[in-house]
């Protein structure tokens, strides 16, 4: 008890003797976040590239008899030729030719050449596009396969949190930016080059996996700079900032539409982001947690300069002791087995249980959608981009509404919203173009006012020793939302409507889901076990 008493002593003194001295946010602040925005921005074009580089092309069977050189995708004959279906023509098989004909009479390619009652495969495609790797390494009529790529692209993901928590508190903030900006940036520039599909999808895995850290060493460096008020909008920036890259990802493939001409323009600028390791500061916190007092008041001393303040020699001496003091009496904390204490209390095994339900969701509805965009009708590139920028709306609505309305009333309300948009979104008529882009923005409107919500939701929901543990628990377990979405595109073989029905599907569960949990809203954060037990009671 007496060291948790110290413990919180030492850490209220240290906040409150930092952000009387330093500052919450000055200029400091905002040119570090504003350099920290660039990595975030670039994390967008790692988290979306494959949509584009690995993007369904229009194809069709050729037909030797009518085609003429070059040939036409879509001639005025070609449903004589192709079977029709709902969305134009099939992509994989034809009508066979009647026997003995080579010739056309009259010049003209009629349906009385061909067998209508036999479809046969494509032996030879004819392409509307060849900017992808699906025209360079024949993956015509292997959508599973294609798909792949983006499974993969997720997969990597998974891979890197842990990764990035152990460069990142082992190394430093800055050193893990510029590892993983270095990643980045080498993988894209050799994945560009890629001989064949199977040296493609191996370099978009290892693109994530040891190059995905670097939006949250960013987010985690640009939160640890600013005061506990600035925290919120800081994180709400950093997404925006996630968001606006992926939507210039979708500008750039708009102008470079060449799969590797695209790939090399969008990662070999990251390369610059090497150069952080001298213009961007080092965490203060992570610093002096290391005991690397000299270089702590150094950076302490510039941010001071920057935000035209001096800190006294006994507020330096404070600041220079109070963490060491407190990380020795966190190591003196005994150690209980976590899992068995979870097993043991219905409450908390309910609890981490559900969690990473939302979290499965919601990755799978923001994938999800994300991808199937440029599926929607209208111009592939715009629908792209609006699908991002819509997201930037949601996290400051998130931040307006959350401790107004509360935790519980925003998550619901937001995957409910989601659900219906997507719902209506299924049985809406492809030619009510501008009916199904605003239900479908709205959908993807929803997914960004949720992942802001879901982070302080769970956060709140576990006691502050094991929360990054239980926070890293859950989010791992939802990139498995983001390893299936990828896979939804090929459903719309079947049905168009089937993706945007599972996304509608899996929010409404998230939504009724959030029910069985307690509000937090005005609750103090739980520090212990036992704490965390009694929210809601």
């Amino acid at each position: 008890m007496i060291q948790s008493v110290s413990e919180s002593d030492n850490k209220m003194e240290f906040e409150t003797v930092l952000n009387n001295e330093l500052g919450q946010f000055g200029m400091y602040q905002l040119i570090n976040i504003l350099l920290l925005a660039v990595p975030a921005a670039a994390s967008g074009f790692m988290a979306g590239d494959y949509v584009f580089t690995a993007g369904r092309l229009p194809y069709r069977c050729a037909v030797p008899l009518c085609d003429q050189q070059p040939p036409d995708y879509s001639p005025e004959w070609i449903l004589n030729a192709i079977p029709e279906r709902s969305t134009g023509f099939e992509d994989c098989s034809r009508y066979a030719n009647i026997l003995n004909t080579t010739t056309l009479p009259n010049n003209s390619c009629s349906a009385e050449l061909f067998n209508r009652s036999m479809i046969i495969p494509c032996d030879e495609y004819v392409y509307g596009r060849t900017n992808t790797v699906v025209y360079d390494f024949g993956l015509e009529c292997q959508e599973w396969l294609r798909a792949l790529a983006g499974t993969l692209n997720s997969l990597g993901a998974m891979i890197a949190l842990p990764l990035a928590g152990f460069v990142s508190d082992y190394f430093g903030r800055r050193i893990s930016v510029v590892f993983f900006a270095f990643n980045v940036a080498l993988v894209g520039l050799v994945k560009a080059f890629s001989v064949n599909y199977t040296m493609y999808v191996v370099l978009q895995f290892l693109h994530t996996a040891i190059g995905g850290g670097l939006y949250s060493a960013a987010y985690i460096l640009a939160t640890e700079l600013v005061g506990p008020k600035f925290r919120v909008p800081t994180s709400a920036t950093m997404s925006s900032m996630f968001a606006l890259g992926q939507a210039l990802l979708g500008g750039i493939a708009a102008a470079v539409p060449e799969w590797r001409k695209l790939t090399l323009t969008l990662f070999i600028p990251v390369f610059s982001i090497l150069s952080y390791y001298w213009i961007v500061t080092e965490s203060h916190r992570w610093l002096l947690s290391k005991n690397k007092n000299c270089e702590a008041k150094t950076v302490l001393e510039r941010a001071a300069r920057l935000n035209k303040r001096k800190i006294s020699d006994n507020a330096m001496t404070i600041l220079l002791t109070s963490i060491p003091k407190l990380s020795k009496e966190k190591s003196n904390i005994s150690n209980k087995p976590l899992f068995i204490r979870v097993i043991k209390s219905p409450v908390m095994l309910r609890r981490c249980c559900t969690t990473p339900v939302y979290w499965m969701a919601t990755t799978f509805i923001y994938y999800g959608l994300s991808i199937n965009s440029v599926s929607l009708s209208g111009n592939m590139y715009l629908n792209y981009v609006l699908t991002a920028l819509i997201e930037i709306p949601g996290y400051w609505t998130a931040f307006l509404v959350l401790d107004r309305l509360g935790r519980k009333v925003t998550l619901f309300s937001g995957y409910i919203l989601c659900s219906i948009c997507c719902l209506a979104f299924s049985f809406t008529p492809d030619n009510m173009f501008v009916l199904s882009l605003i239900l479908f923005l709205m959908g993807k409107f929803s997914t960004g006012v949720i992942f802001t919500s879901l982070y302080l939701f769970t956060s709140e929901l576990y006691p502050t020793r094991h929360r990054h543990s239980f926070l890293g628990f859950s989010s791992m377990l939802g990139r498995i939302g983001s390893v299936v979405a990828p896979l939804t595109p090929p459903l719309m073989v079947y049905w168009s409507g089937i993706p945007s029905m599972l996304f509608a599907i899996m929010a409404a569960i998230a939504g009724f889901l959030i029910l069985t949990q307690p509000e937090t809203r005005g609750l103090k954060v739980p520090d212990t076990f036992e704490d965390a037990e009694q929210i809601g009671k």
